[in-house]
């Protein structure tokens, strides 16, 4: 069965919770235009509707925060090309929809690890966090890739440690425990340039190191990838 962006768009504003915007303002998600629907429930709405890359465009062009959301789960990653993934990053206002189209959507792409390399050097806050929020969901869901293209992005970590804005401190930490939970090897070399990374001695450099290597030496961590 096939939806209308009216149907849809119907079906969101029924979902809304106007109650739950002000929570979600507190945790740093602009609620400009935002209706509240929660994520498992936009989640079920998406296995509804299957993947419908003409009515992810449709929902995405509304502006509406949860329409966009929804967009990044029903969008076909095989018709996402470059130009869609920089005009929908060019949007992103809010690091909970940033973070939903790495991992719904971008890392599912062809060109998911050149988003790295390209978006990690950007200015622009949500697009850099993108970056680093790629490299996040490719050490979990990328099994086939090697270590050594983890290691490269540790020198991406490196250098963006220095950067003091929140949504970017937060990726670039964000990436540096993925990596580190990957195997045993990338742990020790995530451990290792966490340490580098503390010793720049900036404010965001010592608190993503010291995030990071209170979870990468932790017992449950070690335990895990022995």
């Amino acid at each position: 069965m096939s939806f209308s962006e009216k149907q849809i768009l119907s079906r969101l504003r029924e979902m809304g919770r106007p109650e739950a915007l002000a929570k979600m303002a507190h945790f740093a998600i602009d609620t400009e235009n935002a209706l509240g629907v929660a994520l498992p429930v936009l989640r079920a709405l998406a296995k509804q509707t299957g993947k419908d890359h003409a009515l992810a465009r449709a929902l995405w062009r509304t502006g509406i925060h949860d329409a966009r959301l929804l967009a990044s789960m029903i969008a076909v990653p095989a018709d996402t090309g470059r130009e869609l993934a920089e005009s929908w990053a060019a949007d992103f206002r809010s690091w909970d929809l940033c973070d939903q189209c790495c991992s719904n959507l971008l890392r599912k792409t062809d060109f998911a690890r050149d988003l790295v390399t390209q978006w990690r050097a950007r200015d622009e806050e949500f697009v850099k966090r993108a970056g680093f929020a790629m490299i996040a969901v490719l050490a979990v869901h990328d099994k086939k890739a090697d270590d050594e293209i983890f290691i490269e992005w540790l020198g991406f970590i490196e250098e963006g440690a220095s950067d003091p804005r929140n949504f970017v401190k937060k990726a670039v930490n964000w990436a540096l425990r993925q990596i580190g939970k990957r195997n045993r090897m990338l742990n020790q070399q995530a451990i290792a340039c966490a340490e580098r990374i503390r010793a720049q001695d900036s404010k965001p450099a010592r608190w993503i190191a010291a995030d990071a290597l209170r979870e990468l030496t932790s017992e449950k961590v070690q335990t895990r990838i022995k």
